[in-house]
């Protein structure tokens, strides 16, 4: 199916399963800050997009889309709606649910690298137009002395797009080591690539300035407080029956199950910047959730409202759409149509994506392993897009009435 019948499918499930919805309230709790602010979704408001969910995901599936798929729509409160399509294998096997383990791919950039990235800043540790060379004296050669990490985080550094490191190096060290050394192909700041390069040596900045492994740092201060006790890089054995599979990896010459889909995170030792993390739906909500709440989750801050501000809030919009470490909409990403900044998102390989806009007090999370069996499947565009239109069209149509409390996550 194209991306215009996805389209299609968005309007016609949306109009049809809002036809009947009572409407959102203006009563409101104490105000905590935007977020809070947005009127909920009353009771056949969410029922109706849940049905939206179910039937445009189950088509997906039926289209081949993807093996299996979990959605999760909510805001600043809890879980609004959630739904598990397919099963976690084209073979038999159980359906997804708020427990599956997805690899993150990219998403690993935005809810592992970008969160440490905010803390540092914030901390003081890290200055975003500082240059690179502050924090990895090693990353030198032709004009890199003028990379900063603001550039870095924007793909704007000069850097490549991508290497096949593990095809050039035998070690972790030997991957790392020649992240760092690969030449410029533009000066920084003139044209946007996006580039794992950049994302694996934003990593390693991380390493450096804080004194600890990135997975160790990540647990102790992001996903820890956050509560996300499913996110993980390089889930033991144990967890395999939670683990959606991915691609049968030409190069491994096997399915991959339990171990980074992506081959350059995969020679770099399965921890890195731009890939191999693994989440669940119940942990990215909880992520989503604090960004919703200027910050903040049950009581623990993790970064400040002022940070979230900055690092979502597009660069230069005459080079990009591209905020610090996160995207934003721009009529023909997976933001879809309708969502608009202050929305910020992000995409990952394997199938997964994030949307947040604060401005709707929404968050939408869609966790698939389209790469099963093979990358060549590019249906999840259209349905990444579908999806965004379809909820946001759900809940603008609905009008006052009384509220509806979340689940918590």
């Amino acid at each position: 199916m194209t991306s215009r019948n996805w389209a299609l499918v968005a309007v016609l499930a949306a109009a049809g399963c809002t036809a009947n919805a009572a409407t959102l309230t203006n009563a409101q709790a104490p105000d905590p800050g935007p977020a809070a602010r947005h009127p909920k979704p009353s009771v056949a408001t969410i029922a109706s997009l849940r049905d939206s969910v179910q039937a445009l995901l189950d088509r997906a599936r039926a289209d081949s889309a993807f093996p299996g798929a979990f959605a999760v729509i909510g805001n600043h409160e809890g879980v609004l709606v959630e739904y598990g399509a397919g099963s976690l294998d084209w073979a038999t096997s159980p359906r997804p649910d708020e427990n599956t383990l997805w690899d993150m791919a990219s998403l690993t950039k935005v809810v592992g690298m970008t969160s440490a990235m905010m803390q540092l800043t914030e901390a003081g540790k890290v200055e975003l137009d500082a240059p690179v060379q502050r924090y990895l004296p090693e990353f030198r050669g032709p004009g890199k002395e003028r990379v900063t990490v603001r550039h870095l985080l924007t793909h704007s550094s000069g850097l490549p797009g991508w290497r096949p490191l593990y095809k050039e190096t035998t070690t972790p060290t030997e991957a790392r080591a020649l992240a760092v050394a690969t030449a410029l192909d533009t000066l920084p700041g003139v044209r946007m690539v996006y580039s794992d390069l950049g994302a694996i040596i934003l990593g390693q900045v991380v390493e450096r300035v804080s004194g600890e492994q990135l997975d160790e740092y990540l647990t102790r201060h992001v996903f820890g407080p956050l509560g996300m006790t499913s996110t993980r890089y390089r889930p033991g054995t144990d967890l395999l029956p939670r683990i959606a599979p991915t691609e049968f990896d030409p190069w491994r010459q096997r399915q991959i199950r339990g171990e980074v889909h992506d081959e350059n995170a995969f020679a770099l030792g399965g921890v890195s910047g731009h890939a191999g993390l693994f989440s669940t739906g119940h942990d990215v909500a909880r992520l989503t959730r604090m960004y919703l709440n200027g910050g903040t989750l049950d009581g623990v801050r993790i970064v400040s409202a002022e940070s979230i501000r900055r690092f979502t809030t597009v660069q230069d919009s005459a080079l990009s759409n591209r905020a610090l470490g996160w995207e934003t909409p721009n009529g023909t990403n997976s933001a879809g149509h309708l969502l608009k900044p202050p929305a910020f998102g992000h995409t990952g390989f394997t199938g997964t994506s994030i949307w947040v806009d604060p401005s709707r007090d929404l968050f939408v999370i869609l966790l698939t392993n389209r790469v099963n069996p093979t990358r060549q499947n590019l249906r999840i565009g259209g349905v990444r897009v579908a999806l965004a239109d379809l909820v946001v069209r759900v809940l603008d149509r609905s009008a006052p009435s009384s509220p509806s409390s979340p689940s918590p996550r």
